[in-house]
């Protein structure tokens, strides 16, 4: 059972954000307390660490959702886009309903961003199934459309959003001022319950038997367009959430949110171990390469490197990621093969 453990990919990825962690920790340097006085690490802080986790919830929840689609064989490039749309939609139907009405706007305006992520992942599962073109080409246009319309719609002005939002979003539950740990907690339900959809139902094995060999699934029968159309409704309801959640805790919503949050969603999956060939990935995998790269982001900003560097260090993680997933195949599959040598 321990082997089985260490032998995880999520406990891999634990271990590498503990080890980058504890280089922060060490270089962070510290200063003192304003009530106390104590010397407080710049990094080992509750502050530093709730926030670097806010920080990686917003684009987790979405990793979480485009490593469905990419276990399926597809890629999903419009999440930033569906993010923007959500989020602007959900934002002018507040504004125009006149005025802040408690607990009916949180519920109206998760209701809205949800509905209109599901819509846009509905889009590209069609767009995706009757076209039969190649789910990079038709997101990649869906990816520009539906942005167009968040910066149409919204006359690329930043909408504010009513403040009971806010006030959910930003709630401390408890820990202290300026301790925001909503974004985090629905990181880590989202984790959970894309991990339960994967490992424990019907559905989600059939998403990992259509990635790993969507032939042999045709012939076992299983309904590939309602699957291929589910894993991007998912995808879509995802990226809404995220919105949501987004668009509450910083108190607006644009057309520009979100843009470039493509790259770090298919970062946190693909560095998270799920392979672009399809038939493998993992919910929680997907959350940790999220917080990896945040971290990543932290520690040029901590041990003060140019940060123009951020994008060459994520790209540079995405082909070493790619590059090992490859070679851990290939030696997967030469021990089948010795084993069914031994056999024969």
């Amino acid at each position: 059972m321990l082997r089985k453990i260490l032998a995880s990919p999520q406990t891999g990825l634990a271990l590498i954000i503990v080890g980058l962690g504890a280089v922060l920790t060490f270089f962070a340097g510290t200063h003192d307390d304003r009530l106390t006085g104590e010397a407080v690490n710049n990094f080992l802080n509750s502050h530093t660490l709730i926030q670097t986790a806010t920080d990686a919830s917003f684009f987790a929840v979405m990793a979480v959702g485009a490593t469905i689609v990419i276990i399926s064989g597809g890629i999903d490039l419009s999440v930033g886009s569906i993010y923007a749309l959500s989020g602007v939609t959900m934002a002018m139907v507040l504004r125009n309903s006149g005025g802040d009405a408690g607990a009916g706007s949180i519920l109206a305006g998760l209701a809205v961003c949800v509905g209109v992520g599901f819509l846009c992942g509905l889009l590209n599962g069609l767009l995706v199934v009757f076209l039969r073109v190649h789910p990079f080409i038709i997101t990649l246009g869906t990816m520009w459309i539906l942005r167009g319309i968040a910066f149409v719609s919204s006359k690329a002005e930043s909408i504010l959003v009513p403040q009971s939002l806010t006030t959910v979003a930003k709630a401390s539950l408890g820990l202290g001022a300026s301790l925001y740990p909503v974004p985090m907690l629905t990181m880590l339900a989202v984790a959970i319950v894309g991990a339960v959809y994967l490992t424990r139902t019907v559905m989600g094995r059939h998403v990992f038997a259509f990635g790993g060999n969507p032939e042999a699934s045709r012939f076992s029968g299983l309904r590939l367009d309602r699957i291929q159309i589910s894993v991007y409704v998912i995808s879509g309801l995802c990226a809404g959430l995220a919105a949501f959640m987004g668009a509450s805790f910083y108190g607006s919503a644009s057309c520009a949110d979100a843009t470039g949050y493509e790259l770090y969603v298919i970062a946190s999956a693909v560095v998270g171990g799920a392979s672009l060939s399809g038939g493998k990935g993992s919910a929680i995998s997907a959350m940790l390469g999220a917080v990896l790269i945040v971290l990543i982001r932290q520690s040029i900003r901590t041990l003060r490197f140019d940060q123009n560097y951020e994008w060459i260090i994520v790209g540079c993680a995405i082909i070493i990621a790619v590059v090992l997933d490859q070679g851990s195949a290939q030696l997967n599959a030469r021990r089948l093969a010795r084993a069914a040598g031994k056999e024969s």
